[in-house]
């Protein structure tokens, strides 16, 4: 009976010695893992914060392109006006060139047609007077 008893005093001595470093070696892991975890979760908000900066970069270089191509755009717009507007000038004035020109051609046409009906007219009084010079020549 002393050895049952002694038995049991060591089996409770022995679970009294080492249970607290059962349970710290319990809680050691536990706090390792929550140690590592906090980490992985630090980690995963600080590339977060980092894609979260880089697509606000993106949002605004994109903003910033768009903004430069919509001046661009006006820029042709205006110049596209621009040369609509010295084309419509320049069709203008080579119309009333083209006016000028045809009504200086009509006035040159006009003109050698009155002079061509003056020689006409000149031809057919010397014709008439030759004729009739032959006329009164031929009775002589």
């Amino acid at each position: 009976m002393k050895n049952t008893l002694f038995s049991v005093f060591a089996i409770a001595a022995t679970t009294l010695t080492f249970a607290p470093v059962a349970t710290a070696a319990e809680l050691i892991p536990n706090t390792i893992q929550q140690r590592r975890l906090e980490f992985l979760e630090n980690q995963t908000k600080a590339v977060e914060n980092i894609q979260e900066t880089r697509l606000d970069f993106l949002h605004a270089q994109t903003k910033a392109v768009e903004d430069v191509q919509a001046v661009r755009l006006d820029f042709l717009d205006s110049q596209t006006k621009a040369i609509s507007d010295i084309q419509k000038v320049r069709l203008a004035q080579l119309d009333s060139q083209t006016k000028a020109v045809e009504d200086i051609q009509a006035t040159r046409l006009e003109f050698l047609e009155n002079q061509t009906k003056a020689i006409e007219n000149l031809h057919d009084t010397r014709l008439e007077e030759r004729a009739r010079r032959n006329k009164g020549n031929a009775f002589k």
